[in-house]
């Protein structure tokens, strides 16, 4: 079989990963991990660049408050939807400081409000915490325009890995009951959306490519999801009435599969769907951008199809 290709600036960027290997995931580690993860994406990531607002806010969970920032290229605006943000992190790490960046770009991009929001994180609050906390946010924004200066008229679920997963789900549980405003757009970027599936892709490239077996069974084990509810595993359940769905996969991932087979259950099931897959490219790619210089590409690109899909909206 012949090696995959691997673009220039991902195999140079997968070279430093091999020479500085990070401590592995545990139980005990964690908690030390993630004080440092904003500080290194900090150092794989642009800044924030310009924007109009950066507000933080409070989100009342169903059991805590959900620190939340919004992000607006735009100090004042009309009517229109605002991107609802679920940061990646295998569940375990991230907040809205280490994927303030890639929110951003997305915010300037589809010129849209972006309210970014933290979750609870396994081991200490395993499955359903996280999709509890994304179900209620979305219903926030849905309902808070006036808290937020906006008027919303519709939500963009969106989110990079885990917070792929979250943005289906998320939608996924406001087709089944609506939210204030209608969902417009799910939007995921490299989701899993079958974490105990079976697929070629988890094989091949689950070692070497950044997103490792061991570190993918200390997700799994932490997040203690189970593994064929609507909520863990979305490609094995219904999609019908979902909103347009634009899926955005790594050639490289391994996860590429479980997305490719998300997109075709949405296409099966008649929902209006746009699925691309960004050739010799890794799993969080979009979090990659100073190192990995063709990422900001493959985001600009995957922006102009979301940009595509929500013109078709309106």
């Amino acid at each position: 079989m012949s090696e995959p290709h691997v673009r220039p600036d991902v195999r140079a960027f997968l070279d430093i990963l091999a020479a500085h290997p990070r401590p592995p995931f545990t139980n005990e580690t964690i908690g030390e991990l993630r004080p440092l993860a904003a500080p290194g994406m900090a150092m794989l990531e642009p800044p924030v660049g310009e924007l109009a607002v950066m507000r933080d806010l409070v989100i009342p969970g169903p059991v805590c408050d959900l620190p939340a920032r919004l992000f607006d290229a735009r100090a004042e605006r009309g009517p229109g939807p605002a991107v609802v943000f679920f940061h990646g992190g295998g569940f375990v790490i991230g907040d809205v400081d280490t994927h303030a960046p890639m929110c951003a770009e997305i915010a300037r991009g589809l010129d849209l409000p972006v309210v970014s929001v933290w979750y609870r994180l396994a081991p200490e609050d395993p499955w359903p915490a996280a999709p509890d906390d994304a179900e209620a946010s979305a219903r926030w924004v849905a309902e808070n325009g006036v808290a937020l200066g906006r008027e919303i008229t519709g939500l963009v679920t969106c989110g990079d890995s885990a917070g792929g997963d979250l943005a289906i789900i998320t939608a996924m549980a406001l087709r089944n009951r609506p939210a204030a405003v209608p969902v417009v757009l799910q939007f995921a970027l490299y989701p899993s959306a079958d974490p105990a599936g079976t697929y070629p892709s988890t094989e091949m490239f689950s070692d070497g490519y950044g997103l490792d077996s061991k570190s993918m069974g200390f997700y799994q084990e932490a997040y203690a999801a189970e593994p064929d509810h609507w909520r863990t595993a979305p490609v094995r359940h219904d999609q019908t009435g979902m909103p347009p769905t634009l899926i955005v996969t790594a050639s490289l991932d391994p996860l590429r599969d479980s997305g490719r087979a998300y997109a075709g259950k949405t296409i099966a099931a008649g929902v209006r769907t746009t699925y691309v897959e960004m050739a010799g490219t890794i799993h969080g790619f979009a979090g990659y951008r100073r190192l990995v210089p063709s990422a900001q590409d493959d985001l600009a690109r995957a922006i102009t199809l979301a940009n595509a899909m929500l013109a078709e909206t309106r």
